[in-house]
């Protein structure tokens, strides 16, 4: 049941020798690299097993092709890992930085490896994820990202991880920008809600810690426990802003039953397993633990629904371009039209949950 790493996809190799080398130079008592693998889950920064001497560790390095000094900034990522050690214990502990290009490439950061089972993919084909069990894991999720946006960034010194004021207004032009500078071909549900979230912004509610990329593929749950979140991974976007950003990206990511079989990269998040809360369920349970009033919810849901189509778009417009050949990203121009009708269906049914039913 535990996360594995598998053989490293093609174009995607790391120079070992250098890496040795300098693993040698930075950390005391390290004397072998054995062998490099590739966890094979995510579409964005790549992620790494290292076997060495001294036990394992995991290698956090940005896609290749891509701008590494925005959307895939290793420093920043490494930076967010070490303020929150002592302040939020699901993390794994960030254990070294390297900014030198010439050792594999690019930027990268190390951490611990956190085993765990992660919920992605087929897994459900290989273990027993019931109802019950279901339930008890999308509730705990809710419960820990309801918790991480109750921390006190004032108190803690995470404030200074962002600009909380004037949060939604600049992410929400700041991802149109993003969307018509990767644009390849002409999705109208993109463009009309690029151009609704503009007219219907809502005003910024309190600021907290937002991870801006959480759902279960992100989660690592204790083996033989599932309901119990071990770590949270992939900080690459974290910051300070509205949480109920936050929330509606988690939600757009949140899968239903129809949904599901329309798109198989949706079904890759296994809420829409029986059992699940539904998004409206969803909800229900973060206000209620958070104690925060999640108005405008639809909205948020709509931001979180375009959000994700300009990240597939991205990947889409890397791929075309031939900066990357990892085929997974071959048909993502789909997932872009896929979540520009959810957010469209969002906005004609004026609900969240039960989008792609009569």
């Amino acid at each position: 049941m535990l996360d594995q790493a598998a053989d490293i996809r093609k174009g995607e190799e790391l120079d070992q020798a250098k890496l040795e080398a300098y693993l040698q130079q930075q950390k005391a008592g390290f004397s072998t690299l054995k062998a490099i693998k590739q966890f094979p889950g995510g579409y964005s920064n790549l992620t790494y097993l290292l076997e060495t001497d001294r036990g394992e560790y995991v290698l956090r390095r940005p896609p290749f092709g891509a701008n590494i000094k925005t959307a895939h900034d290793m420093s920043r990522e490494f930076r967010v890992l070490s303020a929150l050690e002592g302040i939020y214990d699901k993390i794994p502990r960030p254990l070294l930085y390297c900014g030198d290009e010439t050792v594999i490439g690019a930027p990268f950061y190390i951490m611990e490896r956190v085993k765990g089972v992660i919920l992605r993919g087929a897994l459900y084909k290989k273990i027993d994820l019931g109802p019950g069990l279901m339930r008890a894991i999308s509730e705990a999720a809710v419960d820990n990202l309801a918790a991480l946006h109750s921390i006190d960034i004032e108190a803690t010194g995470l404030a200074s991880m962002g600009k909380p004021e004037g949060y939604i207004s600049r992410q929400v032009e700041g991802w149109t920008k993003r969307y018509y500078k990767a644009e390849t071909d002409t999705v109208q549900s993109m463009n009309e809600l690029a151009g609704w979230m503009e007219k219907n912004q809502p005003r910024d509610s309190r600021a907290g810690l937002i991870h801006n990329d959480y759902k279960y593929d992100n989660l690592v749950l204790q083996e033989g426990q599932l309901s119990r979140i071990l770590a949270v991974l992939d900080w690459e976007m974290a910051t300070v802003g509205d949480p109920l950003m936050d929330l509606g990206t988690s939600l757009a990511y949140w899968t239903e039953p129809p949904e599901a079989q329309m798109m198989p990269l949706a079904a890759g998040n296994l809420t829409w397993l029986p059992g699940n809360l539904s998004r409206a369920e969803v909800v229900e349970r973060y206000t209620a633990q958070s104690r925060r009033e999640a108005r405008n919810i639809l909205f948020f849901y709509v931001y979180g629904t375009f959000k994700i189509g300009v990240i597939a778009q991205q990947i889409y417009a890397r791929y075309r371009k031939g900066h990357t050949k990892d085929e997974r990203f071959a048909g993502l121009i789909e997932a872009v039209r896929f979540f520009g009708l959810l957010g469209q269906k969002a906005l004609e049914k004026d609900k969240i949950s039960g989008l792609l039913t009569k």
